[in-house]
């Protein structure tokens, strides 16, 4: 066998073998799923907003029952529809925020909290207050920090209203109201339901 054909064969194995490396990462990853994604393009009012990690998909109100209206900044509204303890002792905020204004609004900043977490734009500074048990309840995390609530809210574009959730700990089952708190918009007095 010549020199030549031994390149040749070396140079077909090398081939070979980056072929079969690049198909094996190629099936390995899909992107760095550590890091929160955010969709930059704005959503209909009937979609869930963009770049929701959740390990639990966003609770969709099952009744028009409005059980608070809070005011905001900028023309927002939150509407809360529910907050109903859930199976193995949560309790599940949900509801909608709403743009009321006639320009964009950017300063969702103030919603994720002082606190680091890993949700980035979101409502992770939400918190209930318990007032009978003076106890003040922060938002879920997953184990990778992120918070179990509505994340993705970087712009909320005027007359556009997207949905809104944020799972607690569950107060004592003793506990029927509960005081609803997301920074920048003023303070509600919640019923829990279930």
């Amino acid at each position: 066998m010549s020199m030549r054909h031994v390149v040749k064969v070396q140079g077909g194995a090398a081939v070979a073998v980056s072929a079969v490396l690049a198909l094996t990462l190629a099936g390995c990853g899909g992107g760095d799923d550590s890091k929160p994604k955010t969709e930059t393009k704005p959503q209909s009012s009937q979609s869930q907003p963009g770049g929701t990690q959740n390990s639990a998909p966003a609770p969709t109100p099952t009744s028009t029952q409005v059980i608070a209206t809070v005011t905001g900044e900028g023309g927002m509204v939150l509407t809360i529809n529910s907050a109903a303890r859930d199976a193995g002792g949560f309790l599940t905020v949900s509801g909608q925020l709403k743009n009321t204004g006639t320009a964009p609004f950017v300063n969702t900043a103030p919603w994720r909290g002082n606190e680091l977490n890993a949700s980035g734009v979101s409502v992770a500074g939400v918190t209930l207050v318990d007032k009978a048990g003076k106890k003040r309840y922060y938002v879920l995390r997953d184990t990778e920090g992120r918070c179990l609530c509505t994340t993705g809210l970087a712009i909320i574009e005027a007359g556009q209203t997207v949905p809104f959730f944020a799972q607690f700990p569950a107060p004592p089952t003793g506990t029927t109201e509960v005081e609803f708190n997301l920074p920048t918009f003023a303070t509600a007095t919640v019923k829990i339901s279930g």
